[in-house]
């Protein structure tokens, strides 16, 4: 039998972010990183399989970015995860909020892989959606629909930006995780979100807090 290694508590790191897990959300991020390596053997679902490495960028990473979100307790904010993959960033954001999260990838072996890891985590919170970004954020039930939506390591911004905003209700937010970031890739990214009634709000670089390295997120607000 396998044993998997116990990921890092991490609560003064977490501390930081004004955002604790409780007792049962930690053992939900144990058994997420149970699964997710057990579902690894089968599929193609990350390469970051270490305990620290995968509590730094999956756990720490994926919330990193909803900081604005930690804080409220509106429950009737509802969030779109765009190219969720193995679940990142939507499953620890649907742990650590009690927000409802639409989980979409095209990959359909993914979204069932996902479909049983929601129902073993019993996370009722989350739904998974099969689909292109480009082609669900046209249909009249997903176009302007979500109060927030969440985009990692899917193409460059501009794309991100065209598929994230059509999802977004007025004054909804559009969260891009990022690596690096520069000074160009802002100023192309307001003319590509001005097209699409938006706004790029705020562009905020941070450290990762184990290996130290760069990360950005950027904000962008729908206005009309």
């Amino acid at each position: 039998m396998v044993t998997t290694p116990l990921l890092p508590q991490m609560l003064d790191v977490w501390q930081q972010m004004n955002w604790q897990p409780t007792a049962a959300q930690q053992k939900k991020f144990q058994r997420l990183y149970e699964l997710i390596l057990a579902g690894n053997r089968q599929l193609n679902l990350t390469r970051i399989t270490e305990p620290i490495e995968f509590w730094e960028k999956h756990l720490w990473d994926s919330l990193r970015g909803i900081v604005p979100l930690l804080s409220t307790q509106d429950t009737d904010i509802k969030v779109i995860d765009i190219g969720t993959g193995a679940g990142f960033p939507g499953i620890p954001v649907a742990i650590a909020l009690p927000n409802h999260v639409t989980l979409l990838d095209s990959t359909r072996k993914k979204i069932t892989f996902l479909d049983n890891l929601l129902a073993e985590l019993s996370i009722q919170n989350a739904t998974t959606l099969v689909g292109r970004a480009e082609t669900i954020n046209k249909l009249p039930q997903h176009h302007q629909s979500y109060d927030v939506a969440l985009i990692r390591a899917v193409g460059s911004p501009l794309l991100c930006a065209g598929y994230t905003l059509p999802f977004l209700k007025p004054n909804g937010l559009a969260i891009l995780y990022r690596g690096q970031w520069t000074g160009d890739e802002t100023e192309a990214l307001q003319t590509k979100v001005k097209q699409l009634s938006g706004v790029v709000e705020n562009i905020e670089k941070f450290t990762t807090p184990l290996s130290h390295s760069v990360r950005h997120c950027v904000y962008l607000r729908k206005i009309s």
